[in-house]
């Protein structure tokens, strides 16, 4: 056991965690789990880069919970200002004015690319994608909607049917107008390419080659991960979203960028799709799509940055959707403290530097040591190891969309000795919060390096 933040009572918190635990087995219905095999963590407390479990362990959160607490935990001057808000106006509906969702509006499309300054506030990542597609749709008077394989757009019904990942199998009835496509990823190409080079080319081909196919007079949107996360944190090549950017422009298509996950610091940027800026500008979707670190989900929030032709198209009439808790007055004030600390703090230069200094290298010296490992990638504080049974084949350590005894062997290491991580797949993330101090990453980094030896133990 270790000390608890702030002095409170360890013991005290360890028993009120118990009782917890209990309850949760009693009463509470778990998402995209087996109901009986459950025995989840207990969280009692939490700070900075931190989480203590119920046993009143420390462990250092390189998952950053859901990939959003990019402010880390219990960041004070978010927490004062969910308080100072409380007080002031706890809630009101949509269709009246509050200040923090003004001012929420007025930062996030300060920091949007291009014309993005409209800002439709929604409840979280979801239900973003839920509302871009709509209006992309009513704006185009087209039904179809093109999204990649190894991508993830949320749970709800719309949402999980765009995904490109084993989660939508279940939900997937084929009656929402949807098509997959596979995007680049060099590492396990479709397109047998060599290069980036070719990989970049030969995705944007079969893009172009399914929207052909497809027929452009049927298709609204295209959705994409700036940055696939979930899936694998799987760095376009150089041109690529640009790409995309062009033969939507060419054929009249919406580009709505998903950067729930990838966006407000997380890749180093205020937004992953900078990354995709080329020698003629910047890559600017239609629509963007954000959630998770705008505010660190301190309380919840998404929302869609709109362009000025697509808002255009509703200035004389009704957008029919909206949301009881539409730029919730918590949940906005949460959104300025978060940005406003981001700036002041220079969070995003660190989450850059660490990536850079600390991650980068330090992943590409485990790769070396570690016949398990057969790529590293990532940027920011986003980053991904694709573990294998074996380099020559790139056989994954575990099925797609399953696990393996080598991966629960892995994540149980990294756990006793400290470390909290994301796993999807044979895949261990490295996504800590983009306030991590280089202190603190190395010392993440030196347990998940000592743990890769059991994964190690499973390769060929």
């Amino acid at each position: 056991m270790t000390a608890l933040p702030g002095g409170a009572d360890l013991e005290a918190a360890v028993a009120a965690g118990a009782r917890a635990h209990a309850l949760d087995r009693a009463h509470v219905f778990h998402s995209w789990s087996a109901q009986a095999h459950l025995d989840p963590m207990t969280v009692i407390a939490a700070a900075g880069s931190y989480v203590w479990d119920g046993e009143g362990n420390r462990l250092l959160d390189f998952s950053s919970q859901l990939v959003n607490t990019n402010v880390g935990h219990q960041h004070p001057k978010v927490v004062a200002a969910i308080a100072d808000q409380a007080a002031a106006l706890c809630t009101i509906a949509p269709q009246h004015v509050n200040a923090a969702r003004s001012e929420a509006a007025r930062l996030i499309a300060e920091r949007t690319p291009g014309d993005l300054d409209k800002v439709f506030f929604t409840n979280g990542g979801a239900d973003g994608i839920e509302h871009a597609v709509r209006m992309a749709r009513l704006h185009t008077g087209k039904h179809k909607v093109l999204a990649r394989y190894r991508g993830y757009h949320g749970g709800t019904d719309l949402a999980i049917n765009l995904t490109g990942d084993p989660r939508r199998f279940p939900s997937d009835r084929g009656a929402h107008g949807v098509v997959h496509f596979n995007g680049p990823f060099l590492y396990r190409s479709v397109f047998r390419a060599e290069t980036e080079r070719q990989e970049c080319e030969r995705a944007l081909e079969e893009l172009r080659r399914v929207i052909e196919l497809e027929g452009p007079s049927t298709i609204a949107a295209i959705v994409l991960e700036s940055i696939p996360g979930t899936a694998g944190i799987m760095i376009p090549p150089p041109g690529y979203l640009a790409g995309v950017r062009e033969l939507c422009t060419e054929f009249g298509i919406v580009m709505i960028a998903d950067e729930v996950m990838a966006g407000f610091g997380r890749a180093g940027t205020w937004f992953a799709i900078e990354h995709a800026a080329t020698a003629a500008g910047p890559v600017v979707p239609d629509l963007l799509v954000f959630a998770k670190g705008v505010n660190s989900g301190y309380v919840p929030m998404g929302g869609v940055a709109i362009g000025d032709e697509i808002a255009a198209t509703f200035a004389d009439r009704a957008y029919p959707g909206g949301l009881t808790y539409s730029g919730h007055p918590l949940a906005a004030a949460a959104v300025v403290a978060t940005i406003e600390a981001m700036e002041e703090e220079k969070i995003i230069d660190n989450a850059a530097r660490i990536g850079a200094e600390v991650i980068g290298p330090a992943l590409a010296g485990m790769r070396a040591r570690h016949r398990s490992i057969g790529e590293t990638r990532g940027t920011g504080v986003f980053w991904a190891i694709e573990l294998v049974e074996d380099r020559a084949t790139r056989a994954p350590l575990a099925p797609y969309g399953g696990s393996s005894p080598a991966m629960v062997e892995t994540v149980a290491a990294c756990k006793k000795g400290g470390l909290l991580p994301f796993v999807n797949g044979n895949r261990i993330h490295v996504v800590p919060p983009c306030t991590v101090t280089a202190e603190e990453a190395r010392a993440g980094l030196r347990i998940l390096d000592e743990a890769l030896n059991l994964a190690d133990a499973h390769t060929a």
